[in-house]
């Protein structure tokens, strides 16, 4: 998630809303999605040939030297596969688009920000080689990082703005003003420190007219996050007077948005004068919308510590899809990446934007017929719809769709499955199955492998 414009606001107000920290001796919760981005991006890496990975590496494990030198210990949660409501669709199109238009600027000599395609594989490699604890929430991980930070009373390190929304006990370090490479001593000692900065929500709020923090979810919604874009509510924002700002217009959306909302007691009736401004067939549906978004700043059912004590990981949207358990369990170990809860979820996947030629196919077509197989793994398709065998099942149910670079924008395509074995079991059975010697495994698998 995200709120647009919100962090460069809180940042022009750092005197009021940020106290300074000397960070040693505690555990802390990091926003694995934003770390590794800031660290790619900001370590003067070569983004446009593939992959500085060996830099990336010894970057990544100087970061957590350095929180161990602060007997600081680290736990990372990694955000998983796409919303299973996909309501975040729209969203993740515009951001592919974004990432086609800064790979191609790359790719002529431009600027730019794209991670390479392994930078996350790489990034896990090294928690793993330096025993840094690890986890991969089943979708986004906000709220799951909230409700373990919160359990532990502890701080987390992120640079996604929501975390400004969020109700942290012992606040939020944003990871731009989170000095790891210059380590300093506490006075007349040998012990190291990180100086950082931690938003505080009460001196937020108090800025404010005092408003009431339950307030803040809506904040959220109403200025525009990641799951609510809605045209309507551009009706809304014309008919309440916000004050005029030279810094640009999401600066100005964000303060009026909080001066206005600091008049009302709580959300209830901050939401009804939302509605009043609306025309009548449409506030009970915007209502639902915007109080459904508004849960996503509730905390999480999912109890990661107990994941970090036991290794047990229970997530209810993940247990109602019926999934095998060792399919859930390492997705929860990173064994498995996005890619498969997405294809097993919502039959749709996005490939990753990469640096290459624009004017050609992109390069993930090359690798088409080894997805269309892993496709059929997790389906358990018995043929390609083409195929007039009996136990062909209907076309929908053979098909996955990728959203895909074609030149400078996106397609969704339709990808049909191949079957690997026609004896194969199903998928609870996939795991202990494919380390069990047989002969025709290789031999149908490699003419997949080779057919392009």
């Amino acid at each position: 998630m995200g709120i647009r414009g919100l962090m460069s606001f809180v940042e022009d107000y750092s005197n009021e809303f940020f106290v300074d920290l000397k960070l040693r001796d505690t555990k802390i919760i990091i926003d694995g999605y934003s770390l590794f981005h800031r660290l790619c991006f900001n370590s003067n890496l070569e983004l446009r040939y593939g992959g500085d990975y060996d830099s990336f590496a010894d970057v990544v494990q100087k970061f957590f030297e350095s929180l161990f030198a602060c007997h600081i210990c680290p736990y990372v949660v990694l955000d998983g596969g796409c919303d299973i409501t996909d309501k975040k669709l729209t969203t993740l199109k515009d951001r592919a688009r974004e990432k086609i238009q800064a790979a191609h600027s790359l790719s002529v000599g431009g600027g730019g920000n794209v991670c390479p395609l392994l930078i996350r594989e790489v990034f896990i490699q090294v928690l793993i080689r330096l025993k840094v604890c690890f986890v991969q929430s089943f979708s986004e991980a906000d709220r799951d990082i909230m409700t373990l930070a919160n359990h532990w009373n502890c701080p987390v390190l992120s640079s996604d703005s929501d975390f400004c929304i969020f109700d942290l006990k012992s606040g939020f370090c944003p990871l731009n003003s989170f000095q790891w490479r210059n380590l300093d001593t506490i006075k007349d000692t040998q012990d190291y420190y990180i100086p950082a900065k931690s938003f505080s929500l009460d001196a937020f709020c108090h800025y404010f007219n005092n408003m009431n923090k339950a307030l803040l979810p809506l904040f959220a919604v109403l200025c525009g996050n990641d799951h609510v874009n809605l045209p309507i509510m551009e009706t809304f924002i014309s008919k309440v007077r916000l004050p005029f700002s030279s810094k640009g217009r999401r600066y100005h959306r964000v303060l009026g948005l909080l001066n206005w909302l600091s008049n009302f007691d709580d959300p209830t009736e901050a939401l009804d004068n939302v509605l009043k401004s609306l025309p009548k067939k449409s506030r009970e549906t915007v209502r639902e919308l915007l109080c459904c978004s508004m849960e996503e700043y509730q905390q999480s059912q999912v109890k990661l510590q107990d994941f970090f004590q036991y290794g047990t990981y229970v997530c209810t949207d993940a247990l109602n899809l019926g999934l095998p358990g060792w399919v859930l369990a390492a997705l929860a170990k990173a064994q498995l990446p996005p890619f498969i809860s997405d294809a097993l979820v919502l039959r749709r996947t996005f490939l990753h934007t990469q640096v290459e030629n624009m004017q050609r196919p992109n390069a993930h077509r090359v690798s088409q017929p080894i997805r269309q197989i892993i496709y059929g793994l997790l389906l358990n398709a018995p043929s390609h719809p083409e195929d007039k065998s009996p136990n062909t099942l209907p076309s929908q149910l053979l098909a996955f769709n990728e959203v895909e670079r074609i030149k400078t924008n996106i397609k969704t395509s339709t990808v049909y499955v191949k079957q690997l074995l026609k004896d194969h079991c199903d998928l609870s059975k996939l795991a202990e199955e494919m380390w069990t010697p047989h002969p025709g495994r290789l031999s149908a698998l490699l003419p997949a492998i080779c057919e392009r």
